[in-house]
């Protein structure tokens, strides 16, 4: 695992938005940035879920999380416009911004692989994730110390057969990420970086796996030191970076 030992305080008086915070990855990110004092603002498609996240984070007597009902993959400009309007009203900054949710889509030979299909995993892993921080990014940019912390995967980083355009959305993501950290670099107190988780226990590693035992991949939370070092004040300085949450 990543070696990062963080203290209790570490991102007191942070607002922090994370993506796809309802189940996996998300949800425990939300809660370990909650833990270490920051507001986390829970974006997602299902309301259930994140209501499920927000009624944990009250129950440990963390700072008072938000809930914001969104969906990537229909989502309209004017819609992130809006979003970003009712941050600034509501909060006035932003200090970071996990983007978390994806999809995987269809594992199957791109031969085979339809047009609808691939529009639909670029839709969500791409270009939602293109909206929201060009829309987030002039609220980012008025905190002191603001992280964009994007998600890869290993597929992303060198091509595999037969993930398609899952794997193709993860290296347009290490693209959106590079190009936004050398606009940022020197510019203002935003960094851009992103993360690896490398095999999680989650709803979408089963989905991608259907035969391997979960057991042998850790739980979420397992992977969270990489997440809160990313997030917070240590790593300033830190940008345009490529990290695995895992080591082995």
């Amino acid at each position: 695992m990543f070696d990062y030992t963080a203290r209790p305080d570490l991102l007191a008086g942070r607002i922090i938005m994370v993506t796809g915070a309802g189940r996996g990855i998300g949800a425990a990110a939300a809660k370990t940035y909650a833990a270490h004092g920051a507001t986390v603002l829970l974006l997602g498609k299902t309301e259930e879920h994140l209501n499920g996240v927000y009624d944990e984070i009250e129950a440990a007597g963390h700072p008072q999380p938000a809930i914001i009902p969104f969906n990537l993959e229909t989502a309209l400009p004017h819609q992130y416009d809006e979003l970003a309007a009712m941050i600034e009203r509501e909060f006035g900054r932003l200090d970071g911004l996990l983007h978390n949710a994806s999809i995987v889509g269809p594992r199957t030979p791109l031969e085979q692989l339809s047009g609808d299909n691939f529009m639909r995993v670029m839709q969500v892993n791409v270009n939602a994730t293109f909206m929201l921080t060009s829309t987030l990014l002039p609220l980012l940019k008025l905190s002191e110390d603001a992280s964009v912390v994007f998600t890869s995967s290993s597929v992303g980083r060198k091509g595999r057969a037969y993930w398609g355009a899952y794997a193709v959305s993860k290296f347009a993501t290490e693209g959106l990420m590079q190009v936004l950290a050398d606009e940022v670099d020197g510019t203002c107190a935003v960094r851009a970086n992103s993360v690896n988780p490398g095999a999680t226990r989650t709803a979408m590693r089963a989905q991608a796996y259907p035969g391997e035992n979960p057991e042998v991949n850790p739980l979420p939370e397992a992977i969270m030191p990489v997440y809160l070092y990313l997030m917070g004040p240590d790593s300033r300085g830190v940008n345009g970076q490529a990290f695995d949450a895992q080591t082995r």
